[in-house]
């Protein structure tokens, strides 16, 4: 599969033309798509439009990286007049009237929509299964020949669009690993930024002190390119911390400069079975730390042991994030009462009406969730449990960045398990599923870069920076992927 480099300089010299690029994506995607179920609206004339517009800064020797790139999109990002339904039958008929921010970005590089991803309703979840209109198969389960695992969650259909070859990048959102973890499970490089290193504004909201956009592509490369657009100052978010573009990093600076010298830490708590991670997989171990090794040959210094532990934080981690996450979705869910946003309800007042409406339009995952957040919030449980987790929040941040004042990057397992089957007990047990999070969840919680690149066998490794420190993670990612031979050519 080309990557967004490769495509951009093919288009540049005029190998392939805009138009003929996103027609074979289109192409792609008509015929195969059924048995994958990445996309939830197809965009075909949109982006038509969109190329041939590209075409036009191409032949005027105004392109950008990114023009004539097909892009695919996940349906909780607002697209003007195009579909953004969440995967809910609560938004199954909303077109927002303006674009995300990230969309606006896109757009003014010359970028080519092909169409907006299937996820888990509301981005909760790690699987896709808890899609309102179908569940996604994993691309890479396909080619080993298993058409029923998932392809994590929450968003699914953007690592199955790339993994599957049906669009060269994608956008994601993370509020607990939903861009690293599907991304480790087929075989992608996924980039969650540091929080408030992209701005939100036009994201439909879940957990707002947790969630941030970021990019899903063939190689870490792909990603820093990617970044280098969406990445900049907008007013309309409180939370974007770049207030200027002179504090844009370039975040391909690091791309090719290898690791010698490097401080890597590999916390000992990642790789430990039981029941803090779950069923730890022997292979996901097994293949992490020899990509540690390789990086160790290549000259970075690896920490190791009680100086880069986790201590007990891990234990209490993601009961911590789900308290949180929780509390926030189900006040962000609160404003659909079928009357500002969601299908209308029925009854005689206006509380039998939102009854209704979240009865129809929401689904049992996020139902489950939103009373869990109210409970957590209710009074006589706020300190007992909301307080408490806000104060492990501020513990995992110490923690971490104790870790990071002696280490430059952190390296752990994206995922402690591997894929399992659609309809597998992973996908029936919500705590179960919920335990498989404890690689990724403390990364959203303490609000720093992580991305997740491909270590064989739809696993994933995982590379956590300092705060800002976002070049230097994709750097790494980089020469992890030099290192293990570009393995996923090798597996597609």
């Amino acid at each position: 599969m080309k990557t967004i480099k490769e495509l951009g300089a093919a288009l540049r010299s005029r190998k392939i033309g805009a138009v003929e690029l996103a027609r074979e994506h289109i192409k792609n995607i008509k015929e195969r798509d059924d048995s994958v179920g990445a996309f939830i609206t197809v965009t075909e004339d949109a982006a038509i439009a969109a190329a041939e517009k590209a075409q036009k800064s191409l032949d005027s020797g105004t392109a950008t990286p990114l023009t004539g790139i097909p892009f695919a999109v996940k349906d909780n990002i607002c697209t003007k007049d195009i579909l953004t339904t969440c995967a809910s039958k609560m938004l199954s008929n909303f077109a927002p009237p303006y674009d995300a921010d990230v969309i606006e970005a896109l757009q003014e590089s010359g970028y080519v929509l092909l169409g907006k991803t299937n996820m888990d309703e509301f981005a909760m979840g790690g699987s896709t299964v808890n899609s309102a209109f179908h569940v996604t198969r994993n691309p890479r389960g396909c080619l080993s020949g298993s058409d029923s695992l998932v392809p994590g969650g929450s968003s699914g259909g953007s690592a199955a669009a790339v993994a599957a070859g049906f669009a060269p990048a994608a956008l994601g959102s993370d509020t607990g690993g939903s861009i690293r973890q599907p991304a480790a499970f087929c075989e992608v490089t996924g980039f969650k930024p540091t929080y408030g290193a992209v701005s939100r504004y036009g994201l439909v909201a879940f957990g707002s002190s947790l969630d941030q956009i970021g990019p899903i592509a063939n190689t870490p490369e792909d990603c820093a390119i990617i970044m280098n657009c969406i990445s900049r100052s907008d007013k309309r978010d409180g939370t974007s911390k770049i207030s200027r573009e002179k504090d844009i990093p370039d975040y391909t600076a690091k791309i090719g400069k290898g690791v010698k010298g490097l401080k890597i830490a590999v916390p000992p708590e990642f790789f430990e079975a039981g029941p803090v991670t779950g069923n730890s997989d022997e292979h996901i171990k097994t293949a992490v730390l020899s990509a540690v090794s390789k990086l160790k040959d290549a000259g970075a210094v690896i920490l190791d042991g009680d100086a880069v532990s986790m201590g007990n934080a891990l234990e209490y981690a993601v009961p911590a994030y789900y308290l949180l996450s929780s509390a926030e979705a189900a006040s962000n869910l609160s404003r659909y009462d079928g009357l500002r946003y969601g299908v209308a309800g029925e009854g005689r007042t206006y509380d039998e009406m939102v009854a209704d409406c979240r009865d129809k339009g929401f689904g049992a995952e996020v139902k489950r969730r939103i009373l869990l957040g109210n409970y957590a919030l209710s009074s006589g449980y706020y300190d007992a449990y909301y307080r408490k987790a806000l104060a492990l929040r501020q513990e995992i941040k110490r923690i971490y960045d104790g870790i990071l004042s002696r280490a430059d990057v952190i390296i752990t397992p994206t995922s402690p398990v591997l894929p399992w089957e659609l309809e597998g007990k992973m996908s029936q047990d919500p705590v179960a599923s919920y335990m498989a999070d404890i690689c990724t969840v403390t990364v959203n919680v303490a609000g720093l870069p992580a991305a997740s690149v491909p270590c064989g066998n739809m696993t994933g490794l995982s590379v956590i920076g300092r705060a800002y420190f976002d070049a230097d993670v994709l750097g790494v990612c980089d020469e992890v992927y030099r290192v293990l031979g570009n393995i996923t050519e090798a597996t597609a």
